[in-house]
């Protein structure tokens, strides 16, 4: 016989199985919702510090934006310090002819600090070194001193002089000492013959020495005359508040210097070297 009740019985057993993994299955998915929601939480809780993050980077521009405008505002002492610094500097120095293209007299504006030292007039000694020429044929004087005269200068006084170390040396300590000579101009004597002396007996008078003078009339002489520039020592210097320029003899060199140089710079660097110094 078939026991139908017993195998009934054991089918129910078995269908009741699937039950309970069926429960296992969803006890297993509680747990994972669970973790999944602390895991959540833990997320949220991680996150929560880029508040602070946030709040410190908002310091960190704030303090730079603190810093940043220190520094211009320190730049900005610093360039009003700088800009009245050099402007105090120039008006200490008089100008140094620097971006001013003026010319002599009329053309100065001398409510500019740069000229206010500048002579209105000038008396000027012109001496030419020669041991062949006379006054009455002296071409190079002559050029000078209609340049001269030309911007309202007087020439007070017109030597003519040898070729002699001593003589010229002398002379130029003596006119240097006149009331009346503000500027002295010599030609001749500035070549490189034995008895080419001027340059030699000027120097050892010279205060200062203006080494541009000589660089610009070379610079100047070379459309003229080329390479042979290299043969000239015209030079210039400041002696007891006087300038003293010395120039070749020619007449062509004469006129080059006087009305293209000398006019034009003498009443300035006349006045700055007779500058009081200051206590």
């Amino acid at each position: 016989m078939v026991d139908f009740q017993s195998r009934d019985t054991r089918r129910g057993v078995e269908d009741d199985e699937p039950d309970e993994e069926a429960t296992d299955s969803e006890s297993e998915t509680e747990e994972a919702e669970s973790e999944t929601t602390e895991g959540d939480d833990e997320v949220e809780t991680t996150a929560e510090p880029d508040d602070e993050a946030e709040t410190g980077v908002d310091e960190a521009v704030d303090e730079s934006s603190e810093a940043s405008e220190s520094k211009n505002h320190s730049a900005g002492q610093l360039d009003d310090g700088g800009s009245e610094s050099r402007d105090d500097e120039q008006a200490d120095h008089g100008g140094d002819g620097h971006g001013d293209n003026s010319g002599h007299h009329a053309g100065h504006d001398h409510s500019h600090d740069h000229h206010a030292h500048d002579l209105d007039t000038l008396g000027v000694a012109v001496v030419t070194v020669s041991s062949s020429r006379t006054l009455s044929d002296d071409p190079a004087g002559d050029t000078i001193t209609a340049a001269m005269e030309a911007d309202d200068d007087e020439v007070v006084t017109r030597e003519l002089i040898p070729d002699e170390y001593d003589r010229i040396e002398g002379t130029l300590d003596n006119l240097v000492g006149r009331g009346d000579v503000d500027v002295i101009v010599t030609s001749g004597g500035t070549g490189v013959t034995p008895d080419d002396v001027t340059i030699e007996a000027a120097k050892r008078l010279f205060d200062k020495e203006l080494p541009g003078f000589g660089e610009l009339f070379r610079l100047l002489s070379y459309d003229e005359i080329g390479t042979r520039v290299v043969g000239t020592r015209a030079t210039a210097g400041i002696v007891n508040g006087v300038p003293v320029f010395c120039l070749p003899g020619s007449e062509n060199a004469a006129r080059l210097g006087a009305e293209t140089i000398i006019s034009e710079e003498a009443d300035h660097l006349a006045g700055l070297a007779k500058r009081p110094e200051k206590q």
